[in-house]
């Protein structure tokens, strides 16, 4: 097969990966009203889940890091696959609370295998120049499979019931890892200049990079936002707007896969062209985009009719998702090969643990809070779905803060990204790396 075309097919199976991948960490979000009344949950509770999830996913990416820069990617991420989707036909069997968490805590390990196995390769397979394009064109799994989730689950749980949703996630497994483990997996720095170094570089060289604490604190923003609008965005839907299961959830992944295609757009066209010009371009880009969705999430969340809510948070959304084309490029820019793996993990550690660990369950507890306030102030003495609506709503309004936050955070790495590119392409000193 030519190069390039096998570049493409590698890029599109790896894509269809994350798809799945995606597809099934957004069920409990587009499952959680019948989950949540069949087994009485709170929305503390219902964030709990993500969050129990999000720990486990980051504290596995560590080990899962440096398997990938040293191990085959390739039977790192069918192995990954095939673990998670097990789980999720599994948790179609859960009976209680408890049963759901764990499910979820397992099927986190197997996931944690795909952002460092899978972005090491795309910065083998592809050269600086041309890197936003092809991690955007990755990420289009997370709003392609998002989106997908949200589509197909809560009209398959509104007339079969959740359970059989939760099937249907695994059942793709079975075409998708017989295709991965057919792909030719590149060497790794096989796209990058050559450079006279020997040995490998440490893993301590990665909290050398001043950039890398930034985009970390960003990671933290973004998945936080991320996060709650994937957990939330359905019953929120539904408990504001009076839009059904299925309805809700058509819904929730037409703001996914409008915003997903947004996002990639401004990635692709943006991203690669942004860094030829300027060394901080990428950067710059993404801290524009978080900007401009802090707006259009505020009046999306307290807009009136649902006509109007659905594209302003679709707006919303796909202006913080073009921050994975972008902002995934720059961290292939300032880091070597050989630490891609495990640069990606400490990434996603950090971010996860500080950001996406906290939207779904702050965000709940907030709504809880909220919504007893509500009752509070109209002395009623039960909380009832009405005042849960209105307390979702408030507690939804930290995602515009955040946006803010995260601009600001991603300009403060804008100023430093230009001297640590320069200072990766410069000879490394040789206690750096490993003989």
């Amino acid at each position: 097969m030519h190069r390039s075309a096998a570049r493409r097919t590698s890029l599109a199976v790896l894509m269809a990966v994350n798809i799945l991948n995606f597809y099934d960490r957004q069920l409990v979000g587009a499952l959680t009203e019948p989950i949540r009344k069949e087994f009485s949950m709170s929305d503390a509770q219902i964030g709990l889940i993500g969050t129990a999830f999000i720990w486990l996913y980051a504290l596995a990416g560590l080990p899962l890091g440096r398997v990938a820069d040293t191990a085959s990617r390739r039977k790192l991420l069918a192995a990954g696959m095939l673990v998670w989707s097990a789980l999720t036909g599994l948790a179609a069997a859960a009976v209680n609370y408890p049963m759901l968490l764990l499910s979820r805590l397992g099927f986190a390990v197997g996931e944690a295998v795909v952002a460092p196995a899978a972005t090491s390769w795309i910065g083998d397979l592809f050269p600086a120049a041309e890197r936003s394009r092809a991690l955007a064109v990755f990420m289009l799994g997370l709003p392609v499979g998002g989106a997908m989730s949200y589509f197909f689950s809560g009209p398959v749980a509104q007339a079969y019931g959740w359970r059989a949703a939760m099937l249907l996630a695994a059942a793709p497994a079975v075409v998708l890892i017989p295709l991965l483990l057919r792909l030719q997996e590149p060497l790794r720095g096989a796209a990058e200049a050559p450079r006279e170094i020997s040995g490998q570089p440490r893993m301590r060289t990665i909290l050398r990079i001043p950039t890398m604490w930034w985009i970390i604190a960003s990671g933290a923003l973004l998945n936080f936002n991320t996060y709650a609008i994937s957990m939330f965005l359905p019953a929120f839907l539904s408990r504001v707007h009076r839009l059904s299961l299925a309805g809700s959830g058509m819904a929730t992944g037409a703001v996914i896969a409008a915003g997903g295609a947004l996002g990639f757009l401004i990635a692709a066209r943006l991203g690669d062209r942004a860094v030829r010009t300027r060394s901080d371009g990428r950067l710059l880009s993404a801290a524009s985009a978080s900007l401009m969705a802090a707006p259009f999430a505020y009046f999306g969340i307290g807009a009136a009719s649902v006509s109007a809510a659905i594209p302003l948070i679709a707006v919303a959304y796909g202006l913080l998702n073009s921050y994975y084309g972008l902002v995934y490029a720059a961290i292939q820019d300032i880091v070597a090969p050989a630490l891609r793996g495990r640069a990606m993990a400490v990434y996603f550690l950090a971010m996860y643990l500080c950001g996406a660990s906290f939207g779904p369950l702050v965000t709940g507890k907030l709504s809880d809070l909220a919504a007893r306030r509500a009752a509070h102030a109209a002395g009623a003495t039960a909380v009832t779905e009405a005042f849960k609506a209105v307390g979702l709503e408030q507690a939804m309004l930290i995602i515009p803060v955040l946006s803010l936050m995260l601009a600001i955070v991603l300009y403060g790495g804008s100023r430093t990204i230009a001297a640590d590119m320069l200072r990766r392409e410069a000879p490394v000193p040789a206690g750096l790396y490993a003989r």
